[in-house]
């Protein structure tokens, strides 16, 4: 086995990890499962694997400079001149092991230099549903939330008045937002989402990367974003630098329109009580003889009646 840095495909037939790495460290070196072959804009999630395939179908093989264990971390130089730092980051999250492939950019990234607020939404603490198809969901450890999982209509975090979904984001990572503009996918969740009473797209990247994708131009996505935004105008698309923000901005959002919806649920209730209860036929009848307008002793109210009375409670 050479002593270079190996990625290949992921023989495994629809995982979510589509790529191997080797990592020359140790008699039979490392192995992982990768969603990417680099991270470049965002932190990659690596799982292990049990071993190297016999014959892998090889992407790249790249000369290591140096490669060495520090602590939880492992440091690795490739012999190249861009993109060739970068490590790997060994953790463990509720008893099992997690494991981060991250450069440089995209640690300076996730770590954004702002102190995010840890103030309730709107006074309350929110009960947010997170889908139960969504994978590695947001937390909300930051804030104060309390969620639980369940199967949403659409979006993938949402706050509910009773069973009615009232608010839904829809969370992408900026590999699901070219997929999804490059197949189309993202028109069906668009169109979904606009069928609720308040919903929106987070972004967990800066629009400048739309244009910084290596198998698609930056104007043919920046071209779809926009054809989807003006097709579906209620429902906003909103870039964030990183996952923390839109996570963040998730959370802030969702407490706005719960708020909203309440205020004007109600303004409804505040409307109906000052118009007052509807008058009897008695009151109006008595007020008709009062002002010397013919009205029936019996039976319906004729409409001329009742409008005379309109007008003059109106004026």
């Amino acid at each position: 086995m050479p002593d270079d840095f190996l990625i290949a495909r992921n023989p495994e037939e629809g995982s979510s990890l589509p790529y191997l790495v080797r990592i020359p460290l140790g008699a039979n070196g490392i192995i992982l499962k990768v969603r990417d072959t680099w991270p470049r804009t965002t932190k990659i999630y690596c799982h292990r694997a049990e071993v190297w395939p016999s014959n892998p179908e090889i992407i790249e093989q790249l000369p290591v400079r140096s490669v060495s264990r520090r602590g939880a971390a492992i440091d690795l130089v490739l012999d190249r001149s861009r993109e060739n730092r970068s490590q790997f980051v060994l953790t463990r999250a509720r008893g099992r092991e997690m494991i981060f492939w991250q450069s440089r950019r995209t640690t300076k990234q996730a770590r954004p230099n702002v102190a995010l607020p840890t103030a309730r939404a709107h006074g309350q603490v929110l009960e947010i549903i997170v889908d139960s198809g969504e994978r590695y969901p947001y937390g909300f450890t930051h804030q104060q939330t309390a969620t639980t999982r369940r199967k949403l209509p659409a979006g993938d975090y949402a706050v509910t008045e009773g069973d009615t979904v009232i608010a839904a984001v829809e969370r992408k990572s900026i590999d699901d937002l070219s997929a999804g503009l490059t197949s189309g996918k993202l028109t069906y969740q668009l169109a979904e989402l606009a069928g609720l009473p308040r919903a929106a797209v987070v972004v967990e990247a800066p629009y400048s990367a739309l244009f910084k994708r290596e198998y698609v131009t930056g104007a043919t996505l920046a071209e779809a974003l926009a054809e989807a935004q003006v097709r579906f105008p209620s429902v906003p698309m909103v870039f964030c630098d990183n996952r923390k923000l839109a996570e963040e901005w998730t959370f802030r959002w969702l407490g706005a329109a719960l708020h909203e919806w309440r205020l004007s649920s109600r303004t409804d209730v505040i409307v109906a009580d000052l118009a007052g209860p509807s008058p009897t036929p008695a009151e109006i009848r008595s007020w008709a003889t009062a002002a010397g307008i013919d009205v029936p002793a019996r039976g319906r109210i004729p409409a001329r009646v009742r409008t005379a009375w309109e007008k003059r409670n109106n004026g």
